[in-house]
């Protein structure tokens, strides 16, 4: 680091301890509730996703769920000439708790390449957005591939950070198994195609969404069916290769290529999404998604350390996390799913 570049990161440092009533942030401290807010927002918002996740803080390492998980019926009538109208308990008889594990999001940034950052004005804000994209990303990969919160975790042998926590689909397979489908008719997976379990990707949603979801979700068009690429091709690539050089069709094509459905729902490609699969639920901003990520307020710890030994700038943080579905019957996921391989076989 030069000596343009070091002034102008022991400005920053400075900057962060200021900002969080501490006299020295390369000392281990807690970031205060102000900081902490803030930097929440902007992990949220540096995925498009991650803005159509609520974000929650919670004051308990574990208890209940912020969601109410309407799990049943409610509308009733009694002849109260004869006995008490009895209220009904709305919530879901599935699981309703949440527990939050420690999660370390440890960022190291060469020299260089601060060197090269010094340059800009907006050195600072370079800095902070690094870090903060980068958990941004971690935070999808998680909710999205969780399996398990390991003691120690390996990210050679889970690339996707699958140790780190018990993300969405997990928790869905988890706590209520009879909406995640693992399988069709032969063990092992949904065959998708002709001759398979269903004729295409159109049935497949169909069928999750009537006999899935609460029947009060069967219906509803405002649920996104969560998936990649490969499972959309199945359904739009015959398409684009019998119309595509149509003119008259090519237009329609295009109109309909941008607003992709499949079983009459929308469609999100996320990044990071497990191959193979779909996850049907709500997405929406202002609380207004069916997924959720809480994180115990004053638990987010923070060390900067200037490691000489390794020319590189640490960020040691933490924060205390759990990945949510508020209502596990408003969701539903199809995994294992397997395509016409083109030989007369699957894949």
């Amino acid at each position: 680091m030069n000596n343009e570049t070091r002034e102008l990161f022991n400005a920053y440092v400075d900057e962060i301890a200021k900002l969080n009533g501490v006299p020295d942030a390369s000392k281990k401290f807690t970031v205060s509730p102000t900081i902490e807010q803030k930097l929440e927002k902007r992990v949220q918002e540096s995925s498009g996703f991650l803005m159509n996740v609520n974000s929650y803080p919670v004051d308990e390492l574990s208890g209940e769920k912020i969601g109410i998980s309407v799990g049943t019926t409610i509308a009733s009538r009694t002849d109260t000439t004869q006995s008490d109208r009895i209220p009904n308990d709305p919530q879901a008889l599935d699981s309703n708790l949440y527990e939050c594990k420690k999660t370390d999001f440890d960022t190291a940034i060469r020299y260089q390449t601060i060197d090269t950052w010094a340059k800009f004005k907006d050195f600072q804000t370079k800095l902070r957005d690094a870090i903060v994209e980068q958990q941004g990303r971690d935070r999808l990969m998680i909710g999205l591939n969780g399996t398990s919160a390991a003691a120690n975790t390996n990210r050679a042998l889970n690339p996707l950070l699958q140790d780190v926590n018990i993300g969405w689909l997990k928790k869905l397979q988890l706590e209520s198994a009879a909406r995640y489908m693992d399988q069709g008719a032969a063990a092992g997976s949904v065959k998708v195609g002709p001759g398979g379990d269903y004729e295409n990707m159109d049935l497949l949603i169909y069928d999750m969404r009537s006999n899935l979801l609460a029947p009060w979700f069967a219906r509803d068009n405002s649920f996104i069916a969560m998936c990649t690429s490969d499972l959309l091709d199945e359904k739009y690539f015959p398409l684009i290769a019998t119309h595509g050089t149509t003119p008259t069709e090519s237009n329609e094509l295009d109109k309909m290529l941008s607003a992709k459905k499949l079983g009459g729902l929308a469609v999100a490609e996320v990044p990071f999404f497990p191959a193979r699969t779909v996850f049907i639920s709500r997405l929406g901003k202002n609380g207004g998604s069916n997924l959720s990520i809480y994180w115990q307020n004053g638990s987010r710890r923070r060390t900067i350390f200037d490691n000489a030994k390794r020319d590189r700038i640490e960020n040691y943080e933490s924060v205390n996390e759990a990945y949510v579905i508020e209502d596990l019957s408003a969701a539903c996921a199809a995994v294992n799913i397997k395509l016409p391989n083109g030989a007369g076989g699957w894949a």
